[in-house]
């Protein structure tokens, strides 16, 4: 549990609902907190986790259950690798979509602000598409796009621009270099939080989050049996919005479609009207389940 601390666990597994002889998918393993705990609970079921990390993989070999498969992949290729699995349908799906403490706290994978590191940020590290490769080759205006977008950065133009003048003196490659030019335009006593909207917004572009979420997404009603239950934690508005928007509609962007009667073509109807979030005992324990917000959702 040390590699990486389980944000609303009891709220997961009491979101799974879990039928013991039941199938089970945690798409994001990471240090296998939660599907250590949903086999407790599987007495004949199985459970099929998903990571594309290689330390998470490591994690994974740990666990010596006969009802335990684990697969090295993106959760946008679920359906696929579940079919090669022997699985076409299953009775729950948990995603934890934050990015773990341990891949954090790993100066060498470049996601800390805390940590001079390369500028790395691969979940990935087959993966060819770097921050570094992000910083030094994008257009200008691509740069403005995925700060303000996916770090939601409100100077997003002018970081652009001051990215693009230091990268024309030298090319960047650590944490520091990034950090260096942050500090100059970070609003004044909001630092941190700056540095990690835009470590943010470069992490989701090297590991094209967005598009995997909505993949992934889009599986869930076709794989899930009727009754089962979709649970998703997200930790940034972005995110939220996409699931809630797949929940309401059945769709990440645009509106609900109806059939001929006017009947709602969705497939999951919300179990929680509202996300839950964590308590403040828990947020005292463990500060990065403040933004955290966990949905529910029911295959109808």
């Amino acid at each position: 549990m040390s590699y990486h601390n389980p944000v609303m666990l009891t709220e997961c597994l009491e979101g799974l609902n879990i039928n013991p002889e039941g199938i089970y998918v945690d798409v994001t393993f990471g240090g296998g907190g939660h599907s250590l705990k949903m086999l407790e609970q599987l007495k004949g079921g199985r459970l099929i986790a998903f990571d594309q990390d290689e330390d998470a993989k490591r994690q994974a070999e740990n666990i010596q259950s006969r009802s335990f498969t684990f697969c090295q992949a993106n959760f946008r290729y679920m359906k696929q690798y579940l079919k090669l699995n022997g699985v076409t349908k299953v009775d729950g799906v948990l995603a934890d979509l934050g990015v773990s403490s341990h891949q954090i706290d790993s100066a060498e994978r470049g996601f800390s602000t805390r940590f001079d590191g390369p500028l790395d940020m691969r979940m990935d590290k087959k993966g060819k598409q770097t921050a570094a490769k992000v910083l030094n080759d994008y257009r200008e205006e691509k740069l403005h796009k995925i700060l303000g977008m996916y770090g939601e950065v409100k100077n997003a133009k002018t970081l652009a621009h001051a990215i693009v003048q230091q990268r024309a003196v030298k090319k960047f490659e650590r944490n520091q270099e990034l950090i260096s030019v942050l500090q100059t335009i970070a609003p004044r006593g909001r630092e941190f939080k700056y540095f990690a909207q835009v470590f943010q917004a470069l992490r989701i572009e090297v590991n094209e989050e967005m598009q995997a979420l909505e993949d992934f997404l889009h599986q869930c009603g076709e794989v899930m049996n009727t009754g089962g239950r979709l649970v998703v934690m997200s930790y940034h508005s972005l995110e939220d919005r996409m699931v809630k928007n797949y929940i309401n509609t059945g769709k990440v962007f645009g509106e609900v479609e109806k059939d001929f009667y006017g009947n709602k073509l969705k497939p999951f109807e919300a179990v929680t009207r509202k996300p839950i979030e964590a308590s403040e005992e828990e947020i005292e324990r463990n500060n990065r389940a403040r933004s955290a917000k966990l949905r529910i959702a029911e295959r109808i």
